[in-house]
C-alpha cells in the first residue's frame, strides 16, 4: 500500500481486479462487493460493454474542450434528458457529484436572484465550499470555517418546519430524497410534494441531490418517482446525479427546468463532457436500460429486506429503498464491517457509527444477497456481540 496518501485512510487490502460483484486482491482472494465504491459501479465492476466503448473512444479522442460539438456527448446530454423527471430538459456535465451539486447551488441563485440556501439537518452534499457550507456534519466542515453563511437547516422530514423556513430571499431547497451519508433516512410520505409546493409558493428553486440515489439504485430511475403526484413523482427544479452514471469514471450532471438554465449564469469547467468518460456514461445507460437494472434492484432490494425481516439477525433497524440499504447495529459500525470484510470476505460502508451501508452493484443476485445474510448472522450472532 501506499504511503503517500494524507487524505484517505488505506484499507488492509490491496485490490488488484473486478468483475461483475467481485473484487480480487493482489493474493487472489475474493470478496463481494456491497459497497460498489460509495454507488459508483452499478453495471458491475469492467462491464465488458462500458470496457469496449472507452476502448473505442480512446482511439479517437481523448478530449477536447466543450465548446467543439462531440457526438458522445451531445448524445448523452440527450439521453440524460430523456431519462430525467418531468421537463429538467437541460444538462450540465461536469465532473463529480460535488460538482454538479455546486453548480446546481450557483443556477439557483441566479435564476432566483436569492441568497438563502436551506438544506436539511444530516444532509450530505460535497464538499467544495458551497456545498460543504450545505452539508450538516461539523467534522467535514469546522477545519474549512468560515464558509458561506446565508444556509439554513432543517429537520429532514418536517414539513412545518420547512415552511417556515423558506421564503421569498430563499434561493433553493437542496434535499436527498434518501438521505446517504446521514444513515440512510427516506424521505417520510408527503415530505418531497410539501417541498414543491413550499418551493413553487415562493419562487425557490427545489433541488434533489440524486448522486447516490439516482440511476435505479432505489428501484426507479430516480428515487424522487417513488413518491407520486398524479402518478408521476415530484418533479425538481434542478436534479443531480454523478456515481455511477459512467461506471466508475469520473462524472456528474446537473439537469435543470428551462426557467433555470435560461438565468444560470455564468459558469464553466475544462472537462465538462470529456469524450472518454461520456462513452463510458453512454454504454452505462445502455445496460442500466436494457438489463433493467433499476428492475433488479427493486427485486433483490425487496427479497434482501425481507429476509432480514424474517431473520434472527439482531438489528435495530433496516433503512433505505431497492439496494440502498442501512442497517443498524448493536455495536460500532467499523466493527461489523471490519469482520464482514476479513472474515467473510464481505465489503460494504458506514453511515454513521451505527449503520452499515450497502449500495452494491445493481447486477447483484439473490445468491448474493444470501451470502450476506449467512455472513451477518455469523458476525452479529449473540456470542460475536459478547
Amino acid at each position: 500500500m501506499s504511503d503517500a496518501s494524507f487524505v484517505f485512510s488505506e484499507k488492509p487490502i490491496d485490490i488488484a481486479s473486478g468483475e461483475g460483484v467481485t473484487l480480487t486482491g493482489e493474493d487472489g482472494t475474493e470478496y463481494l462487493d456491497f459497497g460498489a465504491s460509495y454507488a459508483c459501479t452499478p453495471t458491475g465492476h469492467c462491464h465488458p460493454q462500458v470496457v469496449e466503448a472507452i476502448q473505442d473512444q480512446a482511439a479517437k479522442l481523448l478530449y477536447v474542450q466543450a465548446s467543439y460539438p462531440v457526438e458522445t456527448r451531445t448524445s448523452l446530454e440527450t439521453r440524460l434528458a430523456a431519462l430525467a423527471p418531468g421537463d429538467l430538459e437541460k444538462v450540465w456535465l461536469c465532473n463529480s457529484g460535488t460538482e454538479a451539486n455546486e453548480a446546481a447551488l450557483k443556477f439557483a441563485r441566479s435564476a432566483t436572484g436569492g441568497t438563502t440556501i436551506v438544506a436539511a439537518r444530516r444532509a450530505f452534499h460535497g464538499r467544495t465550499a458551497g456545498t460543504l457550507s450545505a452539508t450538516w456534519k461539523p467534522k467535514y466542515k469546522q477545519p474549512f470555517e468560515p464558509l458561506l453563511e446565508d444556509v439554513e437547516f432543517v429537520t429532514f422530514g418536517d414539513g412545518e418546519e420547512l415552511a417556515n423556513t423558506v421564503d421569498d430571499d430563499t434561493a433553493a431547497v437542496i434535499l436527498e430524497p434518501i438521505q446517504g451519508e446521514g444513515g440512510i433516512h427516506p424521505a417520510p410520505d408527503g415530505y418531497l410534494e410539501t417541498a414543491r409546493e413550499v418551493t413553487e409558493a415562493t419562487g425557490t428553486a427545489l433541488v434533489f441531490d440524486e448522486i447516490q440515489t439516482g440511476l435505479g439504485r432505489t428501484g426507479a430511475t430516480w428515487a424522487c418517482q417513488h413518491e407520486a403526484v398524479a402518478g408521476a413523482g415530484v418533479t425538481p427544479d434542478i436534479l443531480t446525479t454523478a456515481k455511477g452514471l459512467a461506471s466508475g469514471l469520473p462524472i456528474g450532471a446537473t439537469l435543470c427546468a428551462d426557467w433555470v438554465a435560461e438565468e444560470a449564469g455564468p459558469h464553466g469547467s475544462t472537462f465538462s463532457g470529456n469524450p472518454l468518460v461520456c462513452a463510458a456514461a453512454n454504454a452505462t445507460i445502455d445496460v442500466l436500460v436494457d438489463a433493467d437494472l433499476a428492475g433488479n434492484a427493486a427485486k433483490v432490494g425487496d427479497y434482501l429486506t425481507e429476509q432480514l425481516a424474517d431473520s434472527e439477525i439482531p438489528l435495530r433497524d433496516v433503512r433505505g429503498e431497492g439496494l440502498m440499504l442501512g442497517l443498524e447495529v448493536k455495536r460500532g459500525a467499523n466493527r461489523v464491517l471490519r469482520d464482514l470484510a476479513l472474515e467473510h470476505q464481505i465489503l460494504a460502508l458506514p453511515a454513521g457509527r451505527t449503520v452499515v451501508r450497502l449500495l452494491p452493484p445493481l447486477v447483484l443476485e439473490r445468491t448474493h444477497a444470501d451470502d450476506l445474510l449467512e455472513a451477518l448472522g455469523e458476525v452479529l450472532a449473540p456470542t460475536a456481540e459478547s
